[in-house]
């Protein structure tokens, strides 16, 4: 009987993984590579019903092992694509007060964040700051609170 284990926990993590990867490609991949992953994930369902339903052992085991597949399989295919995932740099443009401009600007060079700004908008100044990194744009935001500025962030891919 450890076997059949052994078989249907293989065939699980590997429906998990391919199922997941299926949901990935349908929202970000092409027509192609979504109808693709589509054929395996579903190909390899199939066997998976037809193995839950004869596998000789109790329901309880097939629901701990398919959960237990999915919470491992899933939180592989989210972590490798997190790693593929290309950098991403947030352009936020920060309008402040003219007042909090030198507070503005030692901020951010205290923070090793690049920026640059247009002085004299009226009684504004304006900032076009450049994050990298999740924990420079939360900065960010903050100092937006702080000095009740107006923000407006767009994201580009970095080649």
């Amino acid at each position: 009987m450890t076997i059949e284990i052994l078989i249907f926990v293989a065939c699980t993590v590997a429906n998990v993984i391919l199922m997941t990867v299926k949901s990935i490609m349908t929202v970000k991949g092409g027509k192609i590579q979504a109808s693709v992953w589509n054929a395996i994930s579903y190909g390899l369902y199939t066997y998976i019903v037809i193995l839950t339903a004869t596998a000789p052992f109790g329901t309880e085991w097939k629901i701990i092992i398919t959960a237990m597949c999915n919470l491992v399989g899933v939180f592989i295919v989210k972590l490798i694509e997190e790693k593929m995932r290309k950098t991403r740099l947030w352009k936020i443009e920060l309008t402040v007060r003219a007042i909090h401009e030198g507070k503005m600007s030692q901020a951010l060079e205290n923070a090793n964040i690049p920026y640059n700004y247009i002085q004299g908008i009226g009684k504004h100044t304006i900032f076009n700051i450049y994050c990298e990194t999740p924990q420079q744009t939360d900065f960010v935001k903050d100092l937006a609170k702080l000095y009740n500025g107006k923000t407006f962030a767009s994201e580009t891919k970095l080649v």
